[in-house]
């Protein structure tokens, strides 16, 4: 079939249902996603962005941008509605002498990556190379960087922007600098960023992966005396816990293996000597049932975890944010939402869970100055499950819920790229008062009709 829409000013390419390319250009991350957009506009440039929203204006299309596809609800996919697509915008560009990199809109975090590393330059990038630049960094951006540089949303120097009524404006701490705070951590709420400018910081290129496990029952006893490792942790060190359902690494004994275990550990960019001697300060928390040490280089560490999360999944995710790490929250992450006293879980069909350090760096930066307001946060916590069969999706996504729901008495707030079904209830979680009424205000002058409402939602 051929596609008949047509869009003024518009140079990308248009797609539409019946095309040959249509479900493969709809298709997300999280395939429990599957929603039918009128039209795909697959933008090359700004001006087609700008072009794209106006039609969408004009013809009263619900407007969805996707960069990357990697949000759980697949807020990227309108159902009859405009999809504007970034992912032909995937260009990154590195001046190593200013220690910058421009990155368009629709690129993955391993182009940003993969372009820095031969200059030994990085920036802070997520953890899942997959993921889209824009998603992650609108939100905040969490990285194993993060500890030594700031999220990633403290590394971007400037922002280009397309606003709902299709103009193109540049975002920074002189220019629109009321933007420039909304766009460090309030979402796409604001407008379609075409292009980031990110600071980049001279790095080794080496990391050190180090993960003590333990089996539950002698876990919480060295996850307390991991915790209090966190507040004088070097920055180089991003501390870590897992609690996992083991498989069949060959450094694990063979009648651990589908079994529930607690690691405790650490990830450190930098140098390695370094990274190998903080492991006697690690190992002093107790004799593990195993151990896992492993250098590589800082690209490989980024892709480290992309089978985990890989497309072609139904994926649920559920987080917090924890300021305190008590020894009730500690029990309550070990028991990854199994009641005590009941029969054994299928542990293979539940979710891990995962604990990560802020601090450092992140902290470093006032609370006023980006719309990202957990500075004081201690540890965030995630749990996710991956599955094919969608007659798994109610065990699995009650599984999540359910260890979810043991950790929120402990919670003190959520990222607002892992808010799920919350809604409202989510994003005032997200942003405290103060914060929530200055976005709004921003949202009101800059998108007042709410026209990029298809995120986590500021309402004007």
């Amino acid at each position: 079939m051929r596609t008949t829409t047509t869009i003024g000013g518009f140079n990308g390419e248009i797609v539409v249902p019946g095309d040959e390319t249509y479900d493969t250009h709809r298709e997300v991350w999280n395939a429990m996603v599957d929603r039918r957009p009128t039209v795909i506009a697959r933008c090359t440039s700004a001006d087609d962005v700008a072009a794209a929203i106006r039609f969408g204006r004009e013809t009263d299309l619900e407007i969805a941008v996707k960069c990357g596809g990697h949000s759980m609800l697949g807020l990227s996919v309108p159902e009859g509605g405009l999809m504007v697509d970034l992912t032909p915008m995937s260009q990154v560009w590195v001046d190593p002498a200013s220690r910058r990199a421009r990155v368009q809109g629709g690129s993955l975090l391993r182009n940003l990556d993969r372009a820095a590393e031969p200059f030994g330059l990085a920036t802070t990038a997520g953890n899942v190379s997959h993921t889209g630049v824009g998603g992650l960094t609108l939100g905040g951006g969490m990285g194993w960087l993060a500890r030594q540089f700031g999220l990633a949303c403290d590394n971007v120097a400037v922002y280009t922007v397309v606003t709902a009524d299709g103009d193109t404006v540049r975002a920074s701490a002189e220019e629109n600098p009321d933007l420039f705070w909304g766009l460090r951590g309030g979402g796409g709420n604001f407008g379609v960023v075409t292009e980031f400018e990110f600071r980049l910081h001279p790095i080794t290129g080496r990391a050190l992966v180090a993960d003590l496990y333990f089996e539950p029952s002698a876990a919480v006893g060295a996850m307390q005396a991991w915790r209090e490792l966190l507040p004088d942790a070097p920055r180089h060190a991003t501390l870590t816990s897992g609690a996992v359902t083991a498989g069949d690494a060959p450094f694990l004994p063979t009648n651990l293996r589908g079994r529930p275990l607690v690691t405790v550990g650490y990830i450190w960019v930098g140098d390695m000597d370094e990274a190998r001697g903080y492991l006697r300060t690690l190992r002093q928390v107790g004799e593990p049932v195993a151990e896992d040490v492993e250098e590589m280089s800082y690209v490989d560490l980024q892709s480290l975890s992309d089978a985990n999360h890989n497309h072609g999944k139904r994926h649920y995710a559920k987080g917090h944010y924890l300021t305190t790490l008590s020894d009730a929250a500690i029990e309550a992450f070990v028991s990854r939402g199994v009641a005590p006293g009941g029969a054994e879980p299928d542990w293979s069909r539940l979710p891990s869970g995962e604990l990560q350090a802020h601090g450092g760096a992140i902290a470093d930066i006032s609370y006023d100055e980006s719309a990202f307001g957990h500075r004081g946060t201690l540890v965030e916590w995630g749990c996710g499950a991956g599955w094919v069969d969608a007659g798994e999706d109610e065990e699995r996504i009650a599984a999540a819920r359910a260890y979810a729901a043991a950790l929120e008495p402990f919670a003190s707030g959520i990222y607002v790229n892992m808010i799920a079904e919350e809604g409202q209830a989510g994003v005032r979680r997200a942003y405290d008062d103060e914060k929530l009424a200055r976005l709004r205000e921003l949202k009101r002058r800059r998108d007042p009709g709410n026209v990029f409402h298809l995120n986590h939602n500021i309402q004007p």
